[in-house]
């Protein structure tokens, strides 16, 4: 031992004692005795001068700091004439033992450990290990600390552990497992050296009732999986069959919900499912057994099967479905199968809608009214199906439900209702339909008010965005803080394409609309309208150089400078948006129109946004016209075999543009005058959903006609106001009737107070049981209250918490059961709620029979 390591160690000790004894029996230190400089500390050898040296020590100099230095072997206590100084005092060991002590500022009563794990602090081969263990144990350590608590440090250090937080059995555990998924296991092979795995097994023994005559970390792994499955099985008979207890179960869930073990616990997860057999006990599990659970990836899917099964056959009611269906967001593997749980849950919804459906039309005002109000759902719920279906990538298990909701949706609703609305279309005399707004009046309806009132107004026209896409934007523009968003309806221009559809929302000075005798170009007063520079030169014309025509694009890549000086010098905007359509009418993509309305959604919100950066605080949405789509391909008997004859200069799948057209039954025939149109060019339209052949183009996507999904177009008012006006949506704890716990376990029910909708948003909590010094004795939930449903039973969430046996140093007191929130931007949470309980639990609670 060196002196400068000496000295160190004896200054150490004299930062807790006045007097410090050093024994050298064989005479080794002498001369580093008798060198040794230090302020403030008295030398004295004990010499047959033992009563000199006490008179000294306790009368002469009370306060002064001594170190006696002995030469010989420390007496014993009968023939130690110092023995009651000794005893207030301290001794300065010279071992190795001794050495590791002092530079741990541990006792001497703390030999054992340091000899019992004496290659935890040699240095051998590798003395900067050797001493970044010990430096790190020391940061670890605390002055009243035990022995068991120093060798729990100890293992924490080995496990590459080093936080004072991180000193848990729990931590060291997740530490160990992740070795598991490595190619050796160097922090259990330290442990081993270090003699430190008896400890560890004798801990994770008293904790979580892991016995074994040859323990090891893959072993305790496994028996985890085992028993916290069996544990968690709504089945009392499963549970029998679980050896650890419920500590284990609250290990194995924080492991499985930490973003830092992810990786392992699912790798692990993935290799203990097939040796433990999982999926043959699933096949024998029925669906609430295991809804709750989701240790295992398969659990997910045997979840899915059963569900797909029970929409199917129409064995679950569409509440049970969706309730099922939002508990499973809760999952580990829940990002893996989103979409199918949304395909499930939105075919349920499906089905129990088109159930209650009745598509009565007495007039086509009515018409109108029953779709803006009720029958679109049907077209939005068919839309998320098929978005889900295709995200999903699961066409093979999906294949029964696709079955019934195409057929469905083709044949008891889409043709149906085409049929029945022909029928009011057949009866017009003219294009119109009784109190909605046709489209040519757009500008004079929506627009002007703005202007007239001195208000400036960005107008976006996305094409092919329609009704029900918009209804469903309605909701996520106003789930943003400080937007507020309307919709209303009005009715296209027919036959319902895009040139004629632009057209009819520009404004106008009671120009004339023409269709061209060659092509489907739309002219005003006898200037096409094709284009984003025709229609600016259009909007200038009649209102000057403070309005223009935009291409959405242009609007994104703007700078705020560049965006604030165009919105500055101008009053009037309109902005052309092109993504469902565009990808819509190709034949090789029509596939892809559900994917595009999904993206539709976020290019509108982020071009609100942008406009609202700009200072543009007033948005108008619309369309151009909307469109029919069947994600199945077409039966012969969806296409007209009649051909239409006369002079036909332009034909589309949907409509057909010419004069003298002599047409079948199966097509309407309208004149210009019937359409408002100047010109004499007629539009031959066909009778329900049927299309027109057409080479070289798609037929599932399709527009131009005259069915509702085409011509009724959709009108978002767009407002931002200064104040945040969105809100959360608030949750109750239902603690089921009494306050007092008696067993390991609790179940309670959080109840959301309103269905979350357009200004009410998802509220996410994080719920555990505390005792009243704030120690967390149960297992943790984290939740996100996102429900739906105007039924109020719906919009429950049941939960189970296990009490670990920290639980049992609360009996007889007050715990809490906390609901927390997080604080934005951070990792903090913040309470929202909590229910007080009293633990009651009786000795013979822990017996199994």
């Amino acid at each position: 031992m060196t002196q400068n390591r000496i000295q160190h160690a004896l200054a150490r000790l004299f930062e807790r004692h006045r007097i410090v004894f050093w024994y050298d029996d064989k005479q080794e230190f002498r001369d580093t005795f008798e060198s040794l400089k230090m302020d403030g500390i008295e030398k004295a050898e004990v010499k047959a001068n033992e009563f000199t040296l006490k008179h000294r020590i306790l009368r002469e100099a009370p306060k002064q700091s001594f170190l006696l230095y002995c030469e010989y072997k420390e007496p014993e206590f009968i023939n130690n004439w110092l023995l009651d100084v000794q005893l207030g005092s301290e001794v300065f060991r010279t071992d190795q033992s001794a050495i590791w002590l002092s530079e741990l500022n541990l006792p001497p009563e703390f030999s054992d450990v340091v000899t019992e794990h004496q290659a935890f602090f040699d240095a051998g081969r590798a003395p900067k290990q050797a001493e970044s263990r010990k430096q790190r144990l020391l940061a670890l350590l605390k002055p009243d600390d035990l022995k068991q608590q120093v060798r729990l440090k100890m293992l924490a250090v080995c496990a590459g552990l080093n936080q004072l937080a991180d000193v848990r059995l729990d931590v060291i555990c997740e530490s160990l497992f992740g070795e598991l998924v490595e190619d050796t296991q160097a922090r259990y092979a330290l442990m081993e050296r270090c003699n430190l795995t008896g400890v560890l097994w004798e801990q994770i023994e008293r904790h979580y009732a892991y016995v074994s005559d040859s323990p090891s970390v893959k072993d305790f792994s496994i028996e985890l999986f085992k028993s916290c499955y069996a544990l968690s099985i709504t089945n009392p008979k499963a549970q029998d069959k679980a050896s650890l207890n419920n500590d284990a179960l609250v290990l194995f869930k924080r492991w499985k919900e930490s973003r830092k073990h992810e990786a392992v616990f699912e790798s692990l997860s993935g290799s203990y499912a097939a040796l433990l057999d999982i999926e043959s006990d699933l096949n024998s599990r029925d669906l609430r057994d295991v809804i709750e659970i989701d240790y295992y990836r398969l659990i997910d899917q045997k979840i899915i099967v059963d569900l797909v099964n029970a929409v199917s056959q129409r064995t679950l009611s569409e509440g049970e479905v969706t309730k099922y269906c939002r508990e499973r967001r809760q999952s580990h593997w829940y990002n893996d199968f989103k979409y199918l749980y949304t395909a499930i849950e939105v075919a349920s919804q499906f089905l129990a809608k088109l159930d209650t459906v009745q598509m009565n039309m007495s007039s086509s005002s009515a018409a109108v009214h029953g779709y803006v109000r009720h029958w679109f759902k049907i077209d939005q719920m068919y839309r998320k199906f098929i978005y889900a279906l295709k995200a999903s990538g699961q066409m093979t298990l999906l294949s029964r439900l696709v079955d019934t909701i195409e057929n469905l949706y083709n044949n008891s609703y889409l043709s149906p209702l085409a049929t029945q609305w022909q029928g009011q279309v057949d009866a017009m005399d003219t294009w119109t339909v009784p109190d909605v707004t046709p489209q040519r009046q757009f500008y004079s309806r929506w627009v002007k008010p703005y202007t007239n009132k001195g208000n400036k107004i960005c107008v976006i026209i996305s094409d092919a965005f329609r009704y029900e896409a918009a209804e469903e934007m309605i909701g996520r523009i106003n789930r943003e803080k400080r937007y507020q968003a309307s919709l209303d309806h009005m009715l296209s221009a027919l036959p319902s394409y895009t040139q004629l559809g632009m057209a009819s929302l520009l404004p106008t000075s009671n120009g004339e609309v023409t269709i061209s005798e060659t092509d489907s170009t739309v002219f005003i007063d006898g200037v096409s309208t094709q284009g984003t520079a025709n229609r600016d030169k259009q909007i200038k014309s009649v209102l000057g150089e403070t309005a223009c025509a935009q291409q959405a694009k242009s609007i994104l890549e703007m700078t705020q400078t560049e965006g604030r000086e165009l919105f500055k010098n101008h009053d009037v905007i309109y902005i052309y948006h092109n993504r469902i359509d565009h990808a819509g009418d190709k034949m090789q993509s029509e596939g892809e129109a559900f994917d595009a309305a999904e993206r539709a959604f976020e290019d509108l919100l982020v071009l609100i946004k942008k406009l609202a950066a700009y200072n543009a605080s007033n948005v108008l949405i619309t369309a151009d016209h909307g469109f029919i789509y069947q994600n199945r391909p077409l039966a012969e008997s969806d296409f007209l075999s009649a051909d239409v004859s006369g002079d036909v200069h332009y034909r589309d799948r949907r409509f057909l543009l010419g004069k003298g057209l002599t047409v079948p039954d199966s097509i309407k025939v309208f004149s210009p005058e019937q359409l408002g149109l100047a010109g004499g060019v007629h539009a031959a339209i066909p009778k329900g959903i049927q299309r027109l052949r057409l080479s070289g183009s798609g037929s599932r996507f399709v527009h131009g006609g005259a069915s509702l999904q085409e011509v009724i177009v959709p009108v978002i008012s767009v407002n931002k106001s200064r104040q945040d006006d969105v809100a959360t949506v608030e949750v109750d704890l239902l603690r089921g009737g009494t306050n007092v716990i008696t067993a390991g376990q609790l179940s309670v029910t959080l109840y959301q107070t309103e269905p979350v909708i357009d200004k009410l948003k998802p509220r996410e909590l994080r719920c555990g049981i505390y005792t009243g010094a704030g120690q967390l004795i149960s297992d943790v939930h984290t939740v996100t209250m996102d429900l739906t449903a105007e039924n109020a039973r719906e919009r429950e969430l049941k939960l189970r918490f296990v009490l670990t046996q920290g639980a049992d140093g609360a009996n007889n007191q007050e715990v809490s059961l906390k609901l927390e929130e997080p604080v934005a931007g951070t990792n903090q949470y913040t309470e929202y709620k909590h229910l007080k309980y009293t633990i009651r639990r009786s000795f013979t609670s822990d017996f199994d029979f």
